[in-house]
């Protein structure tokens, strides 16, 4: 365990969705500690280029290579896996952690904020866990990992109606990862997937769902001690660090304090 068994994982190529900030920038920033080459994909890529030369003037042995991609297009999507073969093979990690919610309720909601979370949350998620899985399988990689960041809103539904539809999503998040790990098993491949189910984390996350409303936002976060998007990146590392035969299903973590 721990540190020597990420070694395996040295020079491989993982992409990371959603990395120019919150959960992603702290995944993609770790992986990189670890010596992966990670490609970050989100749709401004100035934060992820950022993010790589920091990453580069600390010495870390791995790379972080910006991409640009609006994951809520698939041509998009399937352009980025093609410039990935092309440039370095292909992907041997997927971690799938764009996401978003709109604060669109059940009965009052605009259907372009569900689409959206949709496009988002279900099916950038499948068309990259897809894409990953055929990049492996033609290389004949038997040792990848698919990493669905979900929810904890993903397991239950709280009673607040601006989370209700992106709850829904994330339910989705919840069977895809058990089919995942299913239609692998039948495949007959060691590859992996696991999701990871937080409760709070102190991103701007809450500061996108409220966006009209920056201090129901910043309460969110201020009323009890969050989880950091350093806590996720080291649930990932402790997800991919898992001897060959140890699949993680889905890691429920929450602050201490949190109530629901």
């Amino acid at each position: 365990g721990g540190a020597g068994a990420m070694e395996r994982w040295t020079g491989r190529v993982a992409l990371v969705t959603g990395a120019s900030v919150g959960i992603g920038a702290a995944v993609a920033r770790a992986l990189v500690q670890h010596g992966m080459k990670v490609v970050g994909c989100a749709r401004s890529v100035d934060k992820i280029e950022k993010l790589a030369a920091e990453c580069q003037s600390a010495g870390y042995p791995g790379t972080l290579i910006p991409y640009k991609c609006d994951l809520s297009n698939e041509e998009e999507i399937l352009s980025m896996f093609s410039a990935i073969k092309t440039l370095h093979q292909g992907v041997d990690v997927c971690i799938n952690n764009a996401g978003l919610a709109r604060p669109e309720p059940l009965l009052s909601g605009r259907t372009e904020g569900w689409r959206t979370m949709i496009d988002v949350n279900v099916m950038a998620v499948s068309i990259c866990t897809r894409e990953a899985y055929q990049s492996m399988k033609e290389r004949n990689i038997d040792d990848g990992h698919i990493i669905n960041i979900n929810s904890m809103n993903g397991h239950s539904v709280v009673p607040q109606s601006v989370v209700h539809f992106y709850s829904a999503t994330k339910y989705a998040v919840t069977a895809l990862t058990e089919g995942l790990r299913q239609e692998l098993r039948e495949a007959r491949t060691h590859i992996r997937a696991t999701c990871i189910s937080p409760g709070l984390v102190e991103t701007g996350f809450a500061f996108k769902l409220h966006d009209n409303d920056p201090e129901r936002a910043a309460a969110t976060y201020e009323s009890i001690r969050c989880l950091k998007a350093e806590d996720m990146a080291n649930a990932v590392i402790y997800v991919l660090s898992a001897p060959p035969h140890v699949q993680i299903g889905d890691i429920q973590m929450r602050p201490t304090e949190q109530i629901s």
